[in-house]
């Protein structure tokens, strides 16, 4: 019972981090340390990153809500044609789960006895959804704005208190993925070590290919 806003919004800090690292572990690379060119860019990338995976989160909340909202008509309408068939396909679905023959048609009976609770009960058992749960798309774009924004701010801050290489930045970012790593871990079955490790490799070898490319690149430009 999230509303749509925990994966987005871990997913959005993750990106945020990973992706204005490698941004500016590229400009770093491929221009004079310090300059105020690294700052912009990150600047640029934490807006047109964040606008991008709110709208992104949006339209993707928004149509699997949409989706979930047309099977939940579906179920309905086949409740209402075959009401019998749909009773006798609940019960069914009880005795698969271990109960008493009589008890599963007894409970379907009493929930086919409410049309609304009959409709909940068939999507939760067939669909896997909870009707009164759907999703927010506003709630998930909101919340992956924020979190890539948060995300993305780590990386930048220490051009912004003045530093003129990229070791303040890389130690700062590093950190900080090892310990969204180890975050992650409390809902997965990994270790959060081993989470917080390939979080930290995984990101540093982006900003590592990213600043390559930044030093074979930059030079030859302008």
């Amino acid at each position: 019972m999230t509303g749509g806003w925990l994966r987005p919004a871990v997913f959005g800090a993750m990106d945020g981090l990973v992706s204005n690292f490698a941004l500016i572990a590229g400009m770093d690379g491929g221009t004079e340390s310090g300059s105020r060119f690294i700052v912009l860019a990150g600047l640029a990338g934490l807006a047109a990153g964040a606008f991008s995976m709110a709208a992104g989160e949006y339209t993707s909340v928004a149509s699997q809500r949409e989706l979930a909202r047309a099977e939940i008509e579906v179920e309905r309408r086949e409740i209402q044609r075959h009401p019998t068939d749909e009773e006798r396909e609940l019960a069914d679905t009880y005795r698969a789960k271990g109960l008493d023959p009589d008890l599963a048609s007894q409970v379907a009976k009493q929930f086919h006895a409410d049309p609304d609770q009959a409709l909940e009960e068939h999507v939760r058992e067939e669909l896997g959804i909870d009707p009164n749960d759907l999703p927010s798309p506003v709630v998930a774009a909101a919340s992956s704005f924020v979190c890539f924004g948060a995300g993305a701010f780590i990386p930048l801050l220490p051009y912004l208190l003045g530093a003129s290489t990229v070791l303040p930045a890389l130690v700062l970012s590093l950190t900080a993925l090892f310990l969204c790593g180890a975050v992650v871990s409390r809902v997965t079955t990994r270790s959060w070590w081993y989470s917080g490790l390939r979080q930290l490799l995984l990101g540093g070898a982006a900003a590592a290919l990213t600043y390559f490319v930044g030093t074979l690149v930059g030079p030859g430009i302008g």
